[in-house]
């Protein structure tokens, strides 16, 4: 148990009122003032919609022994302790590792940041960690995976109380390493302030969240907080074919930098860097072969995603794996292994009398353009490409038209609809993606389930739809409502449906 002592040697405190009880034990960690239990701590932080110091007093009623926060109240009470310090969310983080013993030092944490693939990259890496004999688990968009236990999660990036807490369980079942996708809005919030991480993955950095960064500079530093956190024994991976990469080894604080690319100039012999690149020798729905160059060596892989992104993803997870000591034929062999990631270029159904329907979370336009041109390189000569997708509500608007244009510049059939509305008009939503949309004939329909059933009647034999957008996601959100929702089984459904009719 975490005591009173304890927890103020681990801060750096500005001052203190009330009494203090070095022995006294802290029972829980609360940053919610209705959550407050007796002899727990309260966490005052300054949110985005209220003030956690508003609720100090509150939360002392409720019996919190201990208050951190950055002012004090007005007036404070006897019975408890207030630790005045300068920033409450690292204090947060601070605390969070201190409650729960520090499980971070006993694992190898590889964190992986960028806009695209984060998944895809940490859920493979996880699985290749497994599968060559270090146990890993894996913290990410929707879940963490605790063993053979699934731990659904509200963000990709959980709170310093909640990360902390999934840590330990980790260890405690035998983990050696954990995988975790860092998103920026963490990075900048501090969650995973105190973590010395032993490596940092950089995927790629494309316009998104910039209603919360508001420009790509800001964005950028957000993502390269991350190589600020590195041990100094650590290693980074970057993708070096993007163009923000430069900007992430500045910060590089490690032992090891290795880049991927899949630009035979960078992956030279005597480029004077450690890079390992990739050329991709045959593709289709199914995976892609390819031989990858690392160490002045080659080896050829089969790999069961398809798409050039996907290779970058692989290469990232093939440079982690031999940073972390193991070899370069044992990677690929376990990246052999591995299924495909779910929404992520999932193939979900293919009809008896033709068609192809693929399940992708592309929500953004990088991603979104990148998906449909991996699909009209691979799709049958002739064959249509047909896309469903709707944008997310209160996110951003920027990017609505510029997603219309990609869709209608790729595809011979585009379908609107919507994703996550939220707080927004549906129908509001639709008309500024379709204000970017430049071919004369696109659908729309506001209910999804709708709108993946037309992509499917549209279907000729050979075509390929995609459904874009949610990927994992089994729900739609919607004016603070969350209702069960899955693209896979709609589309399975309507599929069905469809060759029963013929």
């Amino acid at each position: 148990m975490l005591t009173v002592g304890r927890l103020l040697e681990r801060l750096d405190i500005l001052s203190i009122a009330g009494s203090v009880r070095q022995a006294q034990e802290i029972g829980s960690l609360v940053c919610d003032s209705r959550e407050v239990v007796a002899g727990c701590l309260f966490i005052a932080v300054r949110g985005f919609v209220t003030d956690g110091h508003r609720f100090i007093d509150r939360a002392v009623e409720g019996g919190a022994s201990v208050v951190i926060c950055e002012e004090l109240p007005g007036a404070t009470g006897e019975d408890c302790l207030y630790v005045v310090v300068g920033d409450s969310r690292k204090a947060r983080a601070l605390a969070a590792a201190a409650f729960y013993g520090d499980p971070a030092e006993r694992l190898n944490i590889i964190g992986v940041t960028g806009t695209n693939g984060k998944t895809t990259t940490a859920r493979l890496m996880a699985a290749m960690f497994n599968d060559c004999g270090i146990r890993a688990g894996y913290i990410g968009t929707g879940l963490a995976t605790v063993g053979e236990e699934t731990v659904p999660l509200e963000r990709t990036t959980p709170e310093a109380e909640e990360l902390h807490r999934l840590f330990m369980l980790m260890a405690e079942r035998g983990c050696r390493a954990v995988v975790m996708e860092v998103s920026s809005h963490a990075l900048v919030l501090e969650r995973t302030f105190g973590i010395r991480f032993t490596g940092a993955v950089f995927t790629n950095l494309t316009p998104e969240h910039l209603d919360f960064h508001r420009d790509m500079d800001r964005y950028a530093e957000a993502k390269r907080l991350l190589f600020r956190s590195l041990d100094p024994e650590g290693f980074a991976v970057l993708n070096a074919d993007d163009p923000r990469a430069a900007f992430m080894a500045e910060a590089f604080c490690g032992k090891r930098l290795i880049r991927c690319s899949l630009d035979s100039g960078l992956s030279a012999p005597d480029s004077g860097r450690e890079t390992v690149g990739a050329v991709v020798t045959a593709a289709d729905m199914s995976g892609t072969r390819l031989s990858v160059h690392a160490g002045g060596r080659s080896y050829e892989t089969l790999f069961r995603l398809p798409g050039r992104y996907n290779v970058m993803n692989l290469l990232e997870v093939f440079a982690s794996g031999i940073a972390m000591g193991i070899a370069a034929e044992r990677v690929l062999a376990a990246l052999g292994n591995v299924r495909p990631v779910e929404g992520r270029m999932e193939v979900v159904g293919k009809g008896a009398k033709g068609g192809c329907t693929v399940v992708d979370y592309a929500h953004t336009p990088d991603a979104l353009e990148k998906v449909l041109e991996t699909l009209d390189e691979l799709k049958p000569e002739g064959a249509w490409l047909i896309v469903v997708f709707g944008c997310g509500g209160n996110r951003d608007r920027e990017k609505r038209p510029e997603m219309g244009r990609i869709a209608s510049a790729r595809a011979k059939r585009v379908i609107v609809t919507s994703d996550n509305p939220r707080n927004e008009d549906p129908e509001r939503i639709m008309d500024e993606i379709t204000a970017g949309i430049r071919s004369a004939g696109y659908l729309r329909f506001s209910d999804r389930a709708e709108a993946i059933r037309c992509g499917v009647n549209l279907m000729r034999p050979e075509d390929v739809l995609l459904v874009a957008g949610k990927g994992h996601e089994k729900y739609q959100e919607k004016c603070g409502a969350r209702t069960y929702f899955s693209d896979q089984e709609t589309a399975r459904a309507a599929m069905l449906a469809r060759e029963r009719m013929r």
